[in-house]
């Protein structure tokens, strides 16, 4: 029975309550430690460039990666605040990410619990919807930025995308209490405001955060009067006006650009066995369902289904990165349900231990190889990357270096220089496809001296990485110095200024941050 008056259900049992907390505790501390150690396999060396080159020049930052005066998606107001932050402390740039990655982990706890007690004050439901969001995913691991699965967690907690799932959580919960009191019109513009700085920070948990704040309007009881929808569309006005603003960028020029298909294809691949748990949560939602066809976690989940849906069909695989606002509903749901009723207590918690058995390779992040428990050392892991660092330390920020070694294009930005060819996909980047074939040109096997140095030349190229004795110029021509060696055969080499005929004048340098 519910308490007379009170309209929330008794509190469950102490003990499933105690141990969710505990483990939520020392999963806390876990992700505290990748604050620390920052893993690094993924976008970290791109977050890390357009901070280095906001510190640079605040006003005109350029391309993150390469040597061209061209806006990026990336100079979020998050960066641009992270980069006000760096000139004032005098902080390194990955001491900043360390800071970015702690306010992001306090924002994502603090905006699933405040989202969730908008639907119960059932204490347990807090620390099982933490639970379920790290590991209610499948048998298969699975991580990508704007997922908030524990291995995805581990490496992207310092980019924006966390930053943007924690206030979009925020601002679902923020929405539902303004719909519900009614409130007035500038809690609704800040809302606008809110959702405008999510959409800019990142893009595509920008749009997980719009379908979910309708699904909260849509599912909201009672019915809103309509001096609310009025107010809501006045704050959806100023979250869609305030990026056409936003100088560092043409946000809706993103709406028509391509070519970003291909890299997002496999979050249509294996949803099986990446997902299968989750199916536990689709069955919450369908009994939250049978009591409210408006519950708002289920139209949540059905608009973030029909977009994903629509993308698979229609080839635009970009649209798959909408894939949380189908997961997280029913990731929440479950928690919910599990709440409200304890019988569901066994089945949820074997289902947790599965997900979290899937991930248990994210323990080798901090811990000492010799200290890795055997039967960890086969679990599936997301490996880390080796270190840049040997290299980072002989090249001077912005100078430019040509190489086409997977890491080092990925990696070396985040320390200042930059690259020939950009190693992520670049929307705003007119001559990126041109810039590859000047890479692959210099590396093929079949290039001759002359067309090397043309490239050299033509990019202004300090420095070449390259595979000791593999394609390139000969480390005994005598336009290059070898400089250092690293791991894997890589060799670094300065471009010798004036030497042969072809490379006369001035070489190297980077034409607009001064060769910082």
């Amino acid at each position: 029975m519910t308490p007379t008056g009170t309209g929330v259900p008794p509190p469950g049992p102490r003990a499933p309550r105690a141990a969710a907390a505990g483990a939520v505790l020392l999963l806390v501390v876990l992700l505290l430690l990748m604050v620390v150690r920052l893993p690094w396999s993924g976008d970290l060396g791109m977050h890390a460039a357009v901070l280095e080159r906001l510190r640079a020049d605040l006003a005109h930052p350029g391309d993150p990666l390469v040597d061209e005066d061209a806006p990026s998606p990336y100079h979020s107001p998050w960066m641009v605040l992270l980069a006000l932050v760096a000139s004032a402390t005098g902080w390194g740039t990955f001491s900043v990410l360390r800071l970015a990655a702690l306010v992001d982990l306090a924002l994502l706890v603090s905006g699933v619990a405040v989202f969730v007690r908008t639907f119960t004050r059932e204490r347990t439901a807090v620390p099982l919807a933490l639970l379920c969001l790290l590991f209610l995913y499948g048998v298969r691991l699975f991580a990508w930025s704007g997922f908030p699965g524990l291995t995805s967690l581990c490496l992207t907690l310092a980019y924006p995308s966390t930053l943007a799932l924690g206030l979009a959580f925020h601002l679902w919960a923020l929405l539902r209490r303004a719909v519900a009191g009614a409130r007035g019109i500038p809690a609704f513009l800040g809302l606008g405001l809110l959702l405008a700085w999510v959409l800019l920070t990142h893009q595509f948990t920008g749009a997980v955060a719009a379908l979910g704040a309708a699904a909260m309007l849509l599912g909201a009881r009672p019915w809103p009067a309509r001096t609310v929808w009025l107010r809501a569309a006045a704050g959806a006005a100023l979250a869609l006006a305030v990026p056409a603003c936003w100088p560092y960028y043409s946000f809706y020029a993103l709406l028509g650009a391509g070519g970003l298909d291909a890299v997002h294809r496999t979050l249509y691949a294996h949803l099986a066995v990446r997902f299968c748990l989750v199916a536990l949560g689709v069955a919450a939602l369908a009994a939250r369902l049978r009591r409210d066809r408006r519950d708002p976690l289920a139209l949540f989940f059905g608009l973030g289904l029909v977009v994903f849906a629509a993308g698979g069909v229609t080839g635009h695989q970009a649209w798959g990165r909408i894939l949380p606002a189908v997961l997280l509903p029913a990731q929440i749901a479950l928690a919910l349900e599990t709440a409200r009723r304890a019988v569901l207590l066994p089945l949820t918690a074997a289902a947790l231990l599965v997900g979290a058995w899937a991930q248990a390779g994210v323990l080798t992040y901090v811990l000492r190889p010799a200290a890795v428990p055997p039967v960890l050392r086969q679990a599936d892991t997301i490996g880390l990357w080796p270190s840049i660092g040997w290299a980072a330390r002989e090249v001077p920020k912005g100078e430019t270096v040509l190489t086409d070694d997977y890491y080092a294009l990925r990696m070396l930005p985040a320390y200042g220089p930059y690259t020939v060819a950009p190693a992520y996909p670049d929307v705003f980047l007119r001559d990126e496809k041109r810039r590859w074939a000047a890479t692959h040109r210099y590396f093929a096997a079949a290039a001759s001296r002359a067309e090397r140095l043309g490239v050299l030349k033509e990019y202004g190229v300090r420095w070449v990485m390259q595979r000791d004795g593999g394609p390139g110029l000969p480390q005994d021509d005598p336009v290059l110095r070898r400089v250092a060696g690293g791991p894997r055969g890589l060799v670094l080499s300065e471009v010798v200024r004036g030497r042969p005929a072809g490379l006369s004048g001035p070489v190297g340098g980077a034409a607009r941050a001064g060769g910082r």
